[in-house]
């Protein structure tokens, strides 16, 4: 472990591919912190009764915020709360979009590539673990994801500053889409 670290990160996932190609573990390859990789069925159920390991607690990196704690020095922090700041007419569109299928929309510190994740609330199950469950044939319960984006990444910023962001119309390039699909999106000027 890094000197420093004050928790066990993982991450679950299906397969060792998905585990390892997840936009989660972005900042932790950024910053050379190991992450557990978990694919096995079990890892879920007994994850729910392991809270810690040798006195450092087990922390999932695809639920809640990212806390890396001495590992992300009070800059970073600072850079987040001043885009927070600044995203805020963006993230209140994307709120209104996403009413009905996210519980928060938020920037994020977890990526550092990819343009926006989902992850669920601390106190919910995990996607994978709801995913094994429905394959089970047993009722999951209903979470919504909460859609973190990055506020540094290209696509993000062509969003802010588009005018083109319209969440309440559909356009010809829409019609052929799912209502669901149609919700949100970027309209590109013909």
């Amino acid at each position: 472990m890094k000197e420093g670290q004050e928790a066990i990160y993982y991450i679950t996932a299906d397969t060792l591919a998905a585990a390892k190609s997840s936009p989660q573990l972005e900042i932790f390859r950024k910053k050379g912190i190991e992450v557990l990789l978990l694919v096995d069925r079990v890892d879920e159920w007994m994850l729910a009764h392991l809270f810690e390991f040798d006195g450092k607690p087990l922390q999932s990196v695809a639920k809640g915020a990212v806390d890396l704690g001495k590992l992300q020095d009070e800059e970073e922090k600072k850079q987040v709360e001043q885009a927070a700041e600044a995203f805020k007419p963006i993230l209140e569109r994307l709120k209104e979009a996403l009413k009905d299928r996210a519980k928060d929309v938020r920037v994020t510190t977890r990526l550092v590539d990819s343009p926006a994740c989902l992850v669920v609330d601390e106190g919910d199950i995990s996607g994978h673990l709801a995913r094994m469950l429905k394959q089970a044939g047993q009722d999951a319960p209903k979470a919504k994801p909460i859609l973190e984006v990055n506020a540094e990444h290209a696509l993000v910023k062509r969003l802010d500053a588009s005018s083109h962001f319209d969440d309440r119309r559909t356009s010809s390039s829409t019609r052929h889409c799912s209502p669901k699909a149609a919700r949100w999106r970027i309209r590109v000027p013909t």
